[in-house]
């Protein structure tokens, strides 16, 4: 049975290696990273879901979504999720969180329900032998996450000191990290 699902898009990052912010990077049908990861997680039923975004940036939020701006440019990707988490854990409502990268736009919103319907502290998408995003936590991880009590310094040492379960998804989108314009190119070629 899914739990109830809260999302959260890390699109904080300043995108040296994609020549911009990667939230505000562009699919050929028109829509940014941001809209596409905030429309996969709607859809697959996240509420609430937030988006950490640069210090400074003014942006609509896509439909759905709330902007959290990170305090400071920089910050590695275990303090940007700390962030969110922090605005996350304000609402009671959701029991585990989706975790999805702006640079991966790709995900089908199947695959986050596929990783929601397990009851595993965290759990992480495999698709053909290679693990990839979003990751899906409980509640419980993410509180841990948030208050320090899981090592670190990555997300990767978190969860798997948290026990990460693997689910198998058939969705090359989990790995199709697009962090730059030629990633894109290639992901498109292979997603379709």
């Amino acid at each position: 049975m899914a739990q109830a699902l809260a999302g959260l898009i890390l699109a904080g990052g300043l995108g040296e290696r994609y020549g911009g912010p990667k939230a505000f990077a562009r699919l050929p049908d028109g829509a940014t990273f941001l809209e596409r990861c905030a429309a996969t997680l709607v859809a697959a039923g996240a509420a609430p879901v937030i988006a950490t975004v640069p210090p400074g940036t003014a942006v609509t939020a896509p439909t759905g979504v709330d902007l959290v701006p990170l305090p400071a440019a920089g910050l590695d990707m275990l303090a940007s999720i700390r962030v969110g988490l922090g605005r996350l854990l304000d609402d009671s409502g959701w029991l585990a969180v989706a975790i999805l990268p702006v640079d991966h736009p790709l995900v089908a919103a199947a695959s986050v329900r596929a990783l929601a319907a397990f009851t595993a502290p965290c759990t992480v998408p495999v698709y053909r032998g290679k693990r990839g995003h979003p990751v899906c936590l409980a509640r419980s991880v993410a509180m841990a996450i948030l208050r320090e009590e899981l090592p670190g310094p990555t997300l990767r040492d978190a969860l798997r000191a948290a026990g990460r379960h693997d689910v198998a998804v058939d969705d090359p989108g989990v790995v199709a990290n697009c962090n730059t314009p030629e990633r894109l190119q290639q992901a498109l070629a292979i997603h379709g």
